[in-house]
């Protein structure tokens, strides 16, 4: 009964729409502390047949990829979201009633998290409807006698069993208190010296642990299962698909270069080889001629409290050729930026390669990107492989737009802004140097420095991806405020950074607070690099003259910067100092830093803070609903043309999803 489902979400005629910005209805739905939106695809229409052909194809190739990540994040949300999709499409009862509305709630929440945590605090939430009501609701659907029923219900109602997706306390097991399903049966300790066991520091290393999941054997030894298409791998009944699709997609590449990046991903997702995915990141970093471009595939490690395994991700995109010649400033003085660093010599690159940069558009997002996504991607992860080939960095530049859109007169920047200066700051010039920052975040943040001999990305373990996304945006923290910017035309004038130390200062010791619950401390590793930034921050400032300061007036609190110049150069002092504590891989100063500044909140200000922010009405956390796109095809099966439509909506989406891209057991064993 909570098998894989056929769902019964209508099929809409798509046709080929492009709105105007000015009636383009961003907000979709909100509920909870989120809000959807939906993203324009500029230009989508302007493309070949042969670009939008490829796209097509990569898009089914990407939607393949859902149930992976679910399925990642903890072994019982596929069964929990299949039972509760159930009882959506099929319960009897009266949908009116507060408790149906509530259950709706949940499950939207399920689709939006990916599974029963959330996306951000990694908190396990609870369904707010009854538990009599919901065993009522299963036994009015017909699947009360179900005997998986009983043990998927106590996960989801017993807010003690598996709270948390990804545990990063001090002094606990971090995988024995995590829920998420990349380990099974095995403890911190011995996942550790497996990986010590087969790690492989060759020039050229492999990513051990990327794509596969530690259990054990019948004799109770660690064993890896890889994520493979082939027999007996793992997640296999939907790499098949995405193996598919890609073939589809093969003969539309752009490029020869393009090419050999497809056909390398498909051997890969076939065979789960390591150095085959090696083959295939290089030839990704080199291919650049390709207008249309895609991640697919097991990429980040956040939701891995060792920081090992990937989570599953797509993304499909193309160059917005105008935006792009901004960041090409950027990548052509790269080693500039990292000459003139303000960090230690040892730990600069003597040659920065390969450092490509480009504004896109997204054209659909998946798995870690979905519904919550980025706004600027870095990539590949292996260090050696940015320091011998380079990286490519994106800003996506249709998702800034949205979310700047959809806050247009939210009231954010008057209740929480000191005065009208800043307020006039933000107007002016956030939405262009958010973009720039993220643009040097990702371009040239992530791609600066160097690690020491025999330094991994292993050391920091659970603080690394703290550390790392700190290190990014000290890096463009520092550089946005640097006249350089405006020398090379990308900022208009030497005011226009100050908008951006305001906002990430605020932000970062103030109004990022309201996506946290009462009582509870900062979990994600974004919202801690945050943290850390603006609290050292403030701990170091000159307590004769502070450069920056949280003042009270009329009983509300304010962040105060009184020495922009100052200010950044309390931001190259920390970047110098996260700069040496990830080159060295020196774990207890990476301790010392996130657990000093990064995790603990205050409770006064906390509740002041949720308490100014309620009447706005503004959700904390966003996400993105895709747009759906039909090829037309001829007599013979040949794809004529590739239309485009933004009418489905958030729910309709995801119940599509889960009937037409839905392959995988409830349980992967």
């Amino acid at each position: 009964m909570l098998s894989a489902l056929t769902l019964a979400a209508c099929n809409k005629e798509v046709k080929q729409t492009t709105p105007s910005v000015a009636d383009f209805p961003y907000m979709v739905d909100q509920f909870y502390d989120l809000g959807i939106l939906r993203y324009r695809v500029p230009g989508f229409e302007n493309l070949t047949l042969q670009q939008k052909t490829l796209i097509y194809h990569l898009s089914e190739a990407a939607l393949w990829g859902r149930d992976i990540l679910t399925d990642q994040n903890c072994r019982y949300n596929l069964r929990i979201r299949r039972l509760c999709e159930q009882i959506y499409l099929n319960y009897p009862g009266d949908k009116t009633t507060e408790e149906w509305k509530k259950f709706e709630m949940y499950l939207k929440r399920v689709w939006f998290s990916n599974g029963i945590h959330h996306h951000y605090s990694e908190d396990k939430f609870i369904p707010e409807c009854s538990f009599a009501w919901f065993q009522d609701a299963c036994k009015q659907c017909g699947i009360a006698e179900d005997p998986a029923l009983a043990e998927v219900i106590v996960v989801m109602f017993d807010p003690t069993v598996l709270p948390k997706k990804v545990c990063t306390d001090s002094g606990v097991d971090l995988l024995l208190n995590s829920a998420c399903n990349y380990y099974e049966g095995v403890t911190q300790a011995e996942a550790e010296a497996y990986y010590a066991a087969h790690r492989d520091d060759s020039a050229e290393p492999l990513w051990i642990g990327l794509n596969s999941k530690l259990t054990k054997d019948a004799n109770g030894n660690v064993i890896e299962r890889t994520f493979k298409a082939e027999e007996g791998g793992l997640y296999s009944a939907a790499l098949k698909k995405v193996v598919e699709n890609l073939e589809k997609a093969l003969p539309f590449a752009e490029t020869e270069e393009q090419k050999l990046v497809i056909q390398k991903l498909i051997d890969f997702n076939r065979t789960g080889d390591l150095q085959t995915f090696n083959e295939y990141a290089i030839a990704w970093v080199k291919d650049l001629q390709s207008q249309v471009d895609f991640i697919n595939g097991f990429t980040e490690v956040y939701g891995d409290p060792l920081g090992i395994t990937g989570a599953w991700e797509s993304m499909v995109n193309y160059k917005d050729l105008a935006a792009t010649e901004r960041t090409i400033k950027m990548s052509d003085n790269a080693q500039w930026f990292e000459d003139n660093s303000p960090t230690d010599p040892r730990y600069k690159k003597a040659e920065c390669k390969g450092v490509t940069a480009k504004v896109i558009t997204a054209a659909i997002l998946a798995g870690d990107c979905y519904p919550a996504t980025p706004i600027g991607i870095n990539l590949p992860n292996a260090n050696w492989i940015r320091k011998s080939y380079g990286s490519k960095s994106v800003t996506i530049q249709n998702l800034t737009e949205a979310y700047n859109e959809a806050a247009l007169g939210n009231g954010l920047f008057e209740e929480f802004m000191l005065s009208e200066k800043e307020i006039d700051y933000a107007k002016r010039y956030s939405a262009l140097t958010g973009d720039v920052q993220v643009d040097l975040h990702e371009c040239l943040g992530h791609g600066s420095g160097q690690l020491m001999p025999g330094v991994t990305k292993d050391n920091l373990r659970e603080h690394g991806s703290t550390l790392e996304e700190a290190r990014a945006d000290l890096f463009s923290l520092y550089y946005i405020a640097d006249p350089k910017l405006v020398e090379l035309g990308i900022l208009p004038d030497n005011e226009a950074y100050k908008a951006e130390f305001y906002e990430q200062m605020m932000n970062g010791a103030m109004t990022q607070l309201v996506r946290v619950e009462p009582g509870k401390n900062l979990e994600e590793a974004h919202m801690r690099n945050r943290a850390l930034i603006a609290n050292w921050v403030l701990a170091h400032a000159n307590p004769e003259a502070p450069e920056a300061a949280i003042i009270e007036r009329d009983g509300k609190h304010y962040m105060q910067i009184n020495d922009y110049e100052g200010l950044r150069a309390l931001f190259g002092q920390l970047l110098a100092i996260v700069q040496e504590v990830v080159s060295t891989g020196d774990y207890e100063q990476a301790k010392q830093l996130v657990e000093d500044y990064a995790v603990r909140v205050d409770p006064v200000l906390h509740q002041e803070l949720l308490e100014r922010y309620k009447p706005l009405n503004i959700p904390p956390y966003k996400g993105f609903v895709n747009a759906v796109y039909k090829p037309v095809t001829d007599k013979n099966g040949n794809i004529t043309d590739v239309l485009i439509d933004y009418s489905e909506g958030y729910v309709e989406q995801h119940l599509r999803y889960s009937r037409d891209y839905s392959v995988l057991p409830d349980i992967n064993e």
